[in-house]
């Protein structure tokens, strides 16, 4: 996690940076659902070709067999990997990136009452900032 002190000059600035943001976490969010229907639709399709060459084959359920997956230190790797590894991987992003814009839209919406401080020459905004969402903001008269 990255933690981060960045001056602002107003709270107008402070909530047009929050709403850029938002923006692109939106943005970005909604590129992963796309792909993520488009894994969903391939990853349905392999199941089911997996399943009808299952019953050909007289098998009724799939062997236990190595999926291709080892560790690195915490790096897991993936050999040879198939949609439903690519459907989880993207399911977790998109969990990620959900849970980013509520976080986001949460400090936006905790930052309305700035608006209520009037006139604020002469103050400056030090925000304390964990992963581009404000956590702490220290009033500096200058």
């Amino acid at each position: 996690m990255v933690v981060e002190i960045k001056e602002y000059g107003s709270a107008e600035e402070i909530a047009e940076t929050l709403d850029k943001e938002i923006s692109d976490t939106k943005s970005t969010l909604g590129e992963y659902l796309r792909r993520l229907d488009e894994i969903r639709n391939l990853a349905e399709k392999s199941k089911k070709i997996r399943e009808v060459v299952m019953k050909l084959a007289g098998k009724t359920k799939a062997s236990a067999e190595t999926l291709g997956e080892i560790s690195v230190g915490s790096l897991e790797i993936v050999l040879d990997a198939n949609p439903f590894h690519e459907l989880t991987a993207i399911e977790s992003v998109v969990r990620s990136h959900q849970e980013r814009l509520l976080v986001l839209q949460k400090a936006r919406e905790a930052l309305k009452w700035l608006d209520q401080l009037g006139d604020t020459e002469g103050l400056k905004y030090l925000v304390v900032e964990s992963e581009g969402v404000p956590e702490r903001i220290l009033f500096k008269i200058s």
